[in-house]
């Protein structure tokens, strides 16, 4: 008997000093994630995040036809991005994309581009949360301020319509960065994608017009995008851009084989450049499949940070923009789970800074002090040659037809205009002398 109650004593003091180490570990591992959490949200106070790209202002066309009176962008329902969100995601700037779609190219692209400009102008200086920032001084006056900075980016070098007075004139409207392409070709520069099959040409990568734009970004002092633009077409414009450009939006070809990502062989020459990729987190771009989490967008963080350094890194999220985010990172409110995860990996808080923030205002300074090196550049005259645009909606600027001649629009109507005003010559001649 004496021997079974001290079986049964012995027994019940391992179950208890097993449950005490499970205690103990569980309340260790309570405390180190309490721990990186909350580094994670005191690193984000002091260095709150510039995201590189953001889609809200296509959702306010598509749900909303750009009535903001319609609506409160503190809470709006079906997207993934309002103040709220943005504040609880430690967003201090965003560059809100203004995008129309490339079946407006040849068409209404300019038209369409001066509305979502101006739709993001009206939200960022009609609330008091937000504030319309173009320069990196006021992105930082902004933060001292405590406001949300919006900073305006085209997505898609198809809205200038093949025009640089068009990009100065948008320069003066506010925007600060534009992306060369985006799913289709524009007459001067290739896209990643083959979504759209216009403007092929033998010559993949950048035109002399081309060139002249990125020339004149640089006089701006307007960063260029190169996310959507295909490899060539990247390579060019980082050998010729006297500025460094940024991937706003755009993830590791090595983790994820998407032709929207960015191989490591371009990564060095981006780290050439002194420029900037900003992570993607769609799924698509994060895992090549539908479904990702917070442990697969990290991989990009280390991969890119393997092959360039941290320096280098920063986050562009793609938020209602792309359909399909990563388990754990659904919106903007999210981000500080990934800053979290990437503490877990020993990133320190100096590189989360850099990628937060720092490197972002690098880049943007350093495109300023080419800009002011620039100074006294004239503006940029070239043109376009019309047969690289192929637009029949551009006016042929030439001395009218004389009255009641009208041009046929067949293809042979030069040679008819030709026998036609040799034939009004012959009769006027005939009648002189006969």
């Amino acid at each position: 008997m004496h021997s079974r109650q001290t079986g049964v004593s012995a027994l019940g003091s391992l179950w208890l000093q097993s449950l005490r180490l499970l205690l103990v570990l569980s309340l260790c591992q309570f405390i180190n994630s309490y721990t990186e959490k909350e580094r994670a949200r005191d690193l984000m106070y002091r260095y709150p995040l510039i995201d590189g790209h953001n889609d809200l202002a296509l959702q306010l066309r598509i749900l909303h036809s750009n009535r903001l009176s319609q609506i409160d962008l503190h809470n709006v329902s079906k997207v993934a991005t309002d103040i709220s969100r943005l504040k609880a995601g430690h967003v201090q700037t965003q560059m809100f994309a203004v995008y129309v779609m490339c079946g407006a190219q040849q068409k209404d692209a300019v038209r369409l581009t001066l509305e979502q400009i101006d739709v993001v102008r009206r939200m960022c200086t009609e609330y008091q949360d937000f504030e319309l920032v173009t320069s990196t001084q006021e992105l930082k006056n902004s933060e001292m301020r405590q406001k949300i900075a919006c900073l305006i980016s085209i997505e898609g070098g198809h809205a200038i319509d093949s025009s640089i007075p068009t990009l100065r004139m948008f320069y003066l409207l506010g925007v600060r960065s534009m992306s060369l392409t985006h799913t289709c070709n524009t007459p001067w520069a290739e896209s990643s994608s083959t979504l759209y099959n216009v403007f092929q040409r033998q010559n993949s990568s950048l035109t002399h017009f081309g060139k002249a734009v990125v020339e004149e970004m640089n006089r701006l002092g307007m960063i260029v995008d190169l996310s959507h633009t295909s490899w060539d077409t990247a390579l060019t414009v980082m050998n010729h851009s006297k500025a460094p450009v940024i991937f706003s939006h755009s993830s590791s070809y090595s983790v994820c084989n998407h032709s929207r990502n960015v191989p490591d062989w371009l990564l060095r020459e981006l780290k050439k450049n002194g420029g900037l990729i900003m992570v993607n987190l769609h799924s698509q771009f994060i895992t090549c499949r539908n479904q990702a989490n917070i442990s697969h967008v990290a991989d990009h963080f280390d991969h890119i940070k393997q092959v360039i350094g941290a320096e280098s890194v920063g986050i562009g999220g793609d938020y209602d923009g792309a359909i399909g985010f990563p388990e754990g990172l659904e919106d903007v409110s999210k981000f500080p789970a990934l800053i979290q995860e990437l503490l877990k990996r020993n990133w320190t808080d100096d590189e989360l800074a850099d990628v937060l923030r720092r490197n972002f205002l690098r880049v943007f300074e350093e495109v300023e002090r080419v800009r002011d090196q620039l100074l006294f550049n004239h503006p940029s005259e070239v043109q376009i040659p019309l047969e690289e645009v192929q637009n029949s909606c551009r006016l042929d600027l030439r001395n009218p037809y004389p009255r009641g001649i009208l041009p046929d629009k067949s293809s042979s109507s030069t040679a008819e205009l030709k026998s036609l005003s040799l034939l009004i010559q012959a009769s006027i001649f005939l009648t002189f002398f006969f």
